[in-house]
């Protein structure tokens, strides 16, 4: 399968529509939305951050393969490492996909999509980690989340949504993960099943950790852990960036 260069980009494989600023790439009109939302974020106090932008295949696929190995920690919904020395490679698939997606699944290869924290509310050495505990009420960036849902509410939050604003049985909830929806739409139309496996088969990408067995079932984890996620706010969806 000959992939398009519209394909590699969903893949993160082509970064060639992305603009840089410091350590991140995004597309160049999420970075002016994120101007506009980190604005309006410092007029009530808060000190919007991105933690993780846009994240290559090559880097999904070290994460994917290094949870599966037991090189990098797996833990559970409440933070907890968990041991899946004696799970089926289904369970482990699945233990592994409530936080981190399969290799050229993740919405952060679009360019689209953003990990925020408040960085006012934390000292300099403090070391994000993405957590529940974190994004919880009374966690150090419940605050700013709390005024972030009630923009996404009044369809004042420039485009930005969250895919992960609840457990649907797939991914858990992700109050820290943001999506531009005018692009990040397109692009979840576009990422498929079929589209996993033509990268996968391409041994020049590096090998995917129990790619066979994921195979296998791939079109029930792609449906839990990639389509079913929250639909778009109209508001989110009809934002239109200054010209």
């Amino acid at each position: 399968m000959t992939l398009s260069t519209f394909q590699r980009q969903l893949l993160g494989l082509d970064e060639s529509a992305l603009l840089a600023r410091g350590s991140q790439q995004l597309q160049r009109p999420v970075w002016a939305a994120l101007a506009r939302l980190t604005e309006a974020a410092t007029e009530e106090g808060f000190q919007l951050k991105v933690a993780s932008a846009y994240r290559s295949y090559d880097r999904q696929r070290n994460i994917w393969n290094g949870k599966l190995s037991g090189e990098r920690s797996v833990v559970d919904d409440t933070d907890r490492a968990i041991d899946m020395t004696s799970m089926s490679p289904e369970e482990c698939f699945a233990c592994v996909l409530r936080f981190s997606a399969m290799p050229g699944a993740s919405r952060h290869h679009w360019g689209t999509d953003i990990d925020v924290f408040d960085a006012g509310a934390v000292n300099e050495s403090y070391q994000v980690q993405l957590s529940a505990a974190e994004v919880a009420v009374n966690g150090p960036f419940g605050l700013m989340h709390e005024w972030l849902d009630q923009r996404i509410a009044q369809g004042r939050s420039f485009g930005f949504y969250r895919p992960y604003d609840k457990d649907r049985g797939g991914v858990a909830s992700e109050r820290w993960h943001l999506s531009f929806a005018p692009l990040a739409v397109d692009c979840q139309r576009e990422c498929s099943a079929d589209l996993l496996r033509a990268v996968w088969s391409d041994k020049a990408v590096g090998e995917v950790s129990g790619r066979q067995e994921l195979s296998q079932q791939l079109e029930s984890f792609f449906e839990r852990f990639v389509a079913r996620v929250a639909e778009p706010p109209k508001s989110a969806l009809e934002y239109l960036p200054p010209a």
